[in-house]
């Protein structure tokens, strides 16, 4: 029996810029203002508590996103937690076809995260980083990308139990 299991956030490059970003802006709004209400005044105290309030908000969702996928024998469970509470379950009988493909996030899906496509035929994406996913097309014709950073390990197990797919594709 083999088992992929794959749990990923996002990286610390990616969340230090966008805490960066808001707070840089915050600090520079100061030194704007004149040099005698320089954080002096209630406005530009409140402002400043605002943005950060924000930024740390903004930064403990960032934190707590996560995208756990494991492939075992009776079919692909994954979660995109805060989105889902709990794991999703797709049994090996609800595809029709599934393979792990190479994609352009930004072009094909408007970016990282739980990403519904407006293109014909793309469907839904969960990814976190990276340019390799796991393509499920279900029966219904549904479509699901599940990114994965461990491509050759998904290809490897998805071949182990290929006869389990392939059967539906009849």
């Amino acid at each position: 029996m083999k088992v992929f299991v794959e749990e990923q956030k996002f990286s610390r490059w990616i969340i230090l810029a966008i805490m960066l970003i808001p707070l840089i802006a915050g600090i520079a709004s100061l030194f704007i203002e004149d040099k005698e209400s320089l954080g002096l005044n209630q406005e530009g105290v409140l402002g400043l508590t605002f943005t950060f309030s924000i930024v740390a908000l903004v930064l403990l969702f960032i934190l707590s996103i996560q995208l756990k996928t494991k492939i075992d024998e009776q079919g692909i469970y994954y979660q995109f937690f805060p989105i889902h509470f709990s794991q999703k379950f797709i049994s090996w009988g609800d595809l029709k076809s599934c393979e792990v493909i190479k994609y352009n996030s930004l072009t094909q899906y408007g970016g990282y995260g739980y990403r519904i496509s407006f293109f014909k035929n793309k469907g839904t994406a969960i990814n976190i980083g990276g340019d390799h996913g796991i393509q499920l097309v279900m029966k219904s014709g549904k479509r699901l990308l599940i990114g994965t950073q461990k491509q050759e390990d998904a290809k490897t197990v998805l071949q182990a139990y290929k006869s389990k797919y392939t059967l539906n594709e009849k």
